[in-house]
């Protein structure tokens, strides 16, 4: 906090300067205070997102994401049977593993 100098003399014109200046650095340092608090939910998506990319050892992660989305879209689309998402889900849950595998192994090679 960068605090103003204080008069040394007691002229009131001066005194109220300085006690201007005082709520004006007061006042910043609140809305520095409030806007760290309204971005601390993005800063804790942006670190979700990085780990999200580094714990799944998936390179190109959102190129996935995209892919995934793009699926589920197709699968679940207009004319399709219902219980058929259901399948999806059971399938991409049993077959995540196993892509992971197959990733970390084309990794270390």
């Amino acid at each position: 906090m960068n605090l103003p100098d204080l008069p040394t003399t007691r002229n009131p014109r001066e005194l109220r300067k300085a006690l201007l200046r005082l709520r004006m650095e007061m006042h910043r340092q609140e809305v520095r205070h409030e806007t760290g608090q309204l971005l601390q939910p993005l800063h804790r998506l942006r670190g979700m997102g990085n780990s999200l990319h580094g714990g799944l050892g998936i390179k190109h992660g959102p190129l996935w994401g995209i892919g995934a989305v793009l699926a589920m879209g197709f699968f679940t689309g207009k004319g399709v049977r219902s219980g058929k998402l259901g399948r999806m889900a059971k399938l991409g849950a049993t077959l995540l593993p196993l892509v992971r595998l197959y990733l970390q192994g084309t990794r270390h090679r």
